[in-house]
C-alpha cells in the first residue's frame, strides 16, 4: 500500500469542534483518528513484481509502511522470475521443428495449473515463464546404435517427458519422467545411469515446481545434488542443483534462511564464472536471482548492483529485445520504485513495454502489472488524471488476461478506489471497493487480510458520509474475521475495537464504546508488555472521553492523566498530542466548577499548541475561543474580549479558514460589547456576522446574549441602563 500514514489530531472533547483532515486510504489502521486503510491501495503499494521477479505485495489497507509513502516490505509469496528461458525456446524448436502452431504460440504464457472451481466465476491462471536457471537439462538423451540396451527404454521415456515439458504440459511430463526414473533405478549399476538419474530428478523437480509442489521439488533437487557429489559428476552439475535448491528456498520465504540462500547463489555464481565465463547467460541469471534476494531483504542498493550486472550481460548475450532483458529491466524499475526514485523506475517500466507486448501480447497479465506500477508512480506524484487512465488500462488488460475474478484485478480495483477517495468522489470509490471485495471473496480465503482491509476501506467511506450504522456493521465483520484469523489477543483485533469504539462513541452508545475500548486496552497492554506505548495512550484518552460523556469525571480525569504521562515521556512536553490531553483535563475541571484550574490548563494547552503548531493554527484559534468563553462565564469581559479578538485576528488571515468561523467569533465579540453597553461596536460585529451568515451559512444565525435583560442586568450591571 503506498499512502503516507498521516498522524491526525487526537480526539478532543465533543463539546469542542473536532477537526479531522481527509486522508488517503491506508494500510496501517489508526487507533484513534479516522484513517482509511490501504493495501496496495487503501493500502499496501502493489508492486506486481511477477514480471520482474520481485514481489506483488497487495498492501492492505495498510499501511503501509516505510518512512516513504507507505511502501510495504516485499514478501516472497508470489515472487517468480517470469522470464522466458532461451533454453525453453531451444528445446521447443528441437522437439517441434515441424509444429507451426507451437512456433506461433511461443511468446504466450504456458499453462498447466488446474483452475479453481468457482462455478460461474472464471479464473484464468496465466504465467509467463522466465529464466531462473531451473531448466538446466533441456537436451534429449541420444538413443542410437551405441546406446546400451538397458538404457534405451529409460532414455526414450525421458525424451517423451522432455517433449511434454517443452510444451508446458507438466502433468504429462511428470508421468513420463517418473517412468524413466523407475527404469533407471533398475540399472543403477550402469555407468551412464548416474547422470541420467540426475537429469531426470531435475526435470521431475521442475515439473513439481511448476505445479506448485515445492516440497516434492526440493526433495528431488536435494537427491540430485547428493548424487552429483557421491559420483563426482562435476562442479557445473553441483551448481545447477544448488541454484534450484536456492530458488526454492527463496520462494519458501523463510526469513531466517536468507543468508544461506545467498551463500548458495554466490557459490553457484563462482562456479559459473569459472567454467562458463563472467559474461555467460548462466552468470546473468544467477545475478538476477541474487538481485531478487537482496530486494526481498530490502537491500536495494545491492539489488540494483546485481541487476545492473545481469542486465549488462544479458544485453550482450541475448540482445536488446530478449524478454529476459526486459524482465531484469523491470526488476531494476521496481527496485528504483521502492527507493522512491520514481523517474528511474518509470524509465525502466517504459523500456519493458517496448519489448514485452511483442513477445507476450498486449492482453497479458505482466503488461497489466506494469500499467499498474506506472499508474502508481503518477499517483504518488499527484497526477491523478494520468494515474486513473493507467489504472483503467491495467484493469482492461488484466480482465482480458485473467478473466473477471483474479486477485490482481482486486488490487487494481482497490487502487482505483483509493484514487477516487482522494478525489473525494466517495460514491465511485465505494463502487470500486465493493467490486474489489466481490472479487476477493471469490478468489481468496475467507479470512485473507486483503478482504479485511477492503472491508475497513468501505467502513471508512461510510464514516465519511455519516452513515455510522453501516460503518459499524463493516467493522464488526472485520472483527469477526480477525478473531477467526488471528485469535482474540492480536493487536489487529485491538485496532478494530478502537475503530468500533469511536463509532459507538459518536452514536452515543457509550456503554458499548467503553467495552470496546476496555478490551482493546487489555490486548494492547498484553501485547506491548508495558503502558509506555502511544497506542495505549491513545486508547486511554478515548476511554476518558467516553467516561466524560457519561459524567464519570474522576475516572475520566485519571485516564487523561495516565495518557498525558505516557505522551510526555515518549513525545516530550511540547508535542501537539500532549496539548490535547491538557485540553481534555482543563475541560473536566471546567465541568466540575474548578474554573481557576481549568484556565491554567487551557493556558498550558495554548502554550504547547503555539510551540508545536505555530501561532496561526486552527487549534490555537479554538483554544483562544475556549479561554474567552471561560472568562466570559466568570464575568471577566475584558479578558474574554482579548482572547476573542486574538482568535478573530488569526482566523481572518488563516489559510483554509471557514467564513462562518469568522462570523461566529464576531458574534461572540458582539455579545461582549452588548454586555458592556458598547452599542456601536456591538452593531458592527452583529452586522458583519449577519452578512456572512446570509452569504455562506444559510443554517446559521446570530445568537444574541441579551434577550434575558433581567439576568443580564444582574450579572453585568454596567449594561443595565441600555438594557
Amino acid at each position: 500500500e503506498r499512502h503516507k500514514n498521516k498522524k491526525t489530531k487526537s480526539h478532543r472533547d465533543p463539546t469542542r469542534e473536532m477537526k479531522q483532515a481527509t486522508k488517503r486510504p491506508q494500510e496501517v489502521v489508526s487507533t484513534e483518528e479516522e484513517r482509511p486503510y490501504k493495501r496496495s491501495n487503501m493500502g499496501t503499494r502493489s508492486r506486481s513484481n511477477r514480471v520482474s521477479g520481485n514481489d506483488d505485495v497487495e498492501a492492505r489497507p495498510s499501511q503501509s509502511s516505510t518512512a516513504k509513502r507507505g511502501l510495504p516490505q516485499p514478501t516472497p509469496d508470489n515472487i517468480r522470475s517470469l522470464e522466458l528461458s532461451p533454453k525453453t525456446e531451444r528445446a521447443l524448436v528441437a522437439f517441434c521443428a515441424n509444429d507451426n502452431t507451437l512456433e506461433d504460440s511461443l511468446p504466450l504464457a504456458l499453462t498447466d495449473k488446474p483452475e479453481p472451481d468457482h462455478g460461474a466465476h472464471q479464473y484464468i491462471y496465466q504465467r509467463q515463464e522466465y529464466d531462473e536457471g531451473m531448466l538446466v537439462y533441456s537436451t534429449s538423451m541420444v538413443v542410437d546404435a551405441r546406446t546400451n540396451d538397458a538404457m534405451r527404454s529409460p532414455f526414450l521415456l525421458y525424451n517423451v517427458g522432455l517433449t511434454h515439458l517443452s510444451r508446458g504440459k507438466y502433468q504429462e511430463a511428470r508421468r513420463w519422467f517418473q517412468l524413466a526414473l523407475e527404469r533407471l533405478q533398475l540399472v543403477s549399476d550402469n555407468p551412464q545411469a548416474a547422470m541420467a538419474v540426475v537429469e531426470t530428478y531435475h526435470n521431475l523437480g521442475y515439473c513439481h515446481y511448476h505445479l506448485g509442489d515445492n516440497k516434492t521439488a526440493m526433495r528431488l533437487y536435494q537427491e540430485a545434488l547428493a548424487l552429483v557429489r557421491e559420483h563426482g559428476l562435476g562442479e557445473l552439475q553441483e551448481a545447477a542443483s544448488l541454484n534450484c535448491i536456492a530458488v526454492l528456498l527463496f520462494h519458501n520465504g523463510m526469513k531466517e534462511g536468507r543468508q544461506e540462500i545467498l551463500t548458495f547463489f554466490e557459490r553457484v555464481l563462482a562456479i559459473y564464472r569459472a567454467f562458463k565465463g563472467v559474461e555467460s547467460a548462466e552468470c546473468a541469471t544467477c545475478l538476477n536471482n541474487i538481485g531478487r534476494l537482496h530486494y526481498l531483504n530490502a537491500n536495494y542498493d545491492m539489488a540494483l548492483n546485481a541487476y545492473s550486472q545481469s542486465l549488462e550481460i544479458r544485453r550482450k548475450v541475448l540482445g536488446p529485445m530478449s524478454i529476459d532483458v526486459a524482465a531484469t529491466i523491470c526488476n531494476k524499475g521496481q527496485t528504483h520504485h521502492q527507493q522512491g526514485e520514481l523517474d528511474q523506475a518509470m524509465d525502466c517500466y517504459k523500456e519493458f513495454l517496448k519489448v514485452a507486448p511483442a513477445r507476450l501480447g498486449s492482453k497479458h497479465r505482466d503488461i497489466a502489472v506494469i500499467f499498474k506500477c506506472m499508474a502508481e508512480i503518477h499517483h504518488e506524484k499527484g497526477d491523478l488524471d494520468t494515474a486513473r487512465s493507467m489504472y483503467e488500462k491495467a484493469l482492461q488488460a488484466g480482465r482480458s488476461a485473467l478473466g473477471n475474478y483474479h486477485p490482481d484485478l482486486a488490487s487494481t480495483l482497490n487502487k482505483l478506489g483509493n484514487l477516487y477517495y482522494e478525489l473525494e468522489d466517495l460514491d465511485t470509490a465505494l463502487r470500486y471497493y465493493n467490486e474489489g471485495l466481490k472479487v476477493e471473496k471469490v478468489t481468496l480465503d475467507a479470512h485473507h487480510p486483503h478482504i479485511i482491509v477492503t472491508l475497513m476501506n468501505i467502513a471508512q467511506i461510510h464514516r465519511h458520509r455519516g452513515n455510522l450504522a453501516a460503518a459499524l456493521t463493516k467493522y464488526r465483520e472485520v472483527h469477526v474475521l480477525q478473531l477467526n484469523a488471528n485469535g482474540p489477543n492480536s493487536i489487529e483485533v485491538a485496532t478494530t475495537l478502537t475503530n468500533m469504539g469511536l463509532i459507538q462513541h459518536q452514536i452515543k452508545s457509550h456503554a458499548a464504546a467503553f467495552e470496546s475500548y476496555q478490551e482493546a486496552l487489555r490486548i494492547q497492554r498484553d501485547h506491548y508488555k508495558s503502558d509506555d506505548h502511544l497506542e495505549i495512550a491513545s486508547t486511554l484518552n478515548s476511554i476518558g472521553l467516553v467516561l466524560f460523556n457519561q459524567k464519570v469525571y474522576e475516572l475520566a480525569k485519571e485516564c487523561f492523566y495516565d495518557s498525558l504521562r505516557i505522551r510526555k515521556k515518549l513525545l516530550g512536553a511540547d508535542h501537539r498530542d500532549v496539548a490535547i490531553l491538557w485540553y481534555n483535563i482543563a475541560t473536566i475541571y471546567l465541568e466540575t466548577g474548578e474554573d481557576d484550574r481549568a484556565i491554567t490548563y487551557y493556558e498550558e494547552t495554548l502554550r504547547v499548541e503555539r510551540k508545536a503548531l505555530g501561532n496561526s493554527h486552527c487549534d490555537v484559534v479554538l483554544t483562544l475561543q475556549h479561554l474567552g468563553l471561560v472568562h466570559q462565564q466568570r464575568g471577566e469581559l475584558e479578558k474574554a474580549l482579548v482572547y476573542f479578538n486574538e482568535a478573530l485576528s488569526i482566523e481572518r488571515t488563516r489559510a483554509g479558514r471557514s467564513k462562518t468561523s469568522v462570523a461566529k467569533l464576531l458574534n461572540l465579540i458582539g455579545n461582549i460589547h452588548l454586555q458592556q453597553a458598547e452599542m456601536t461596536d456591538m452593531m458592527k460585529c452583529y452586522s458583519e456576522a449577519s452578512r456572512i451568515y446570509r452569504d455562506h451559512g444559510p443554517h446559521d444565525t446570530l445568537v444574541i446574549a441579551g434577550y434575558n435583560f433581567y439576568g443580564l442586568r444582574k450579572l453585568h450591571p454596567p449594561c443595565a441602563p441600555v438594557a
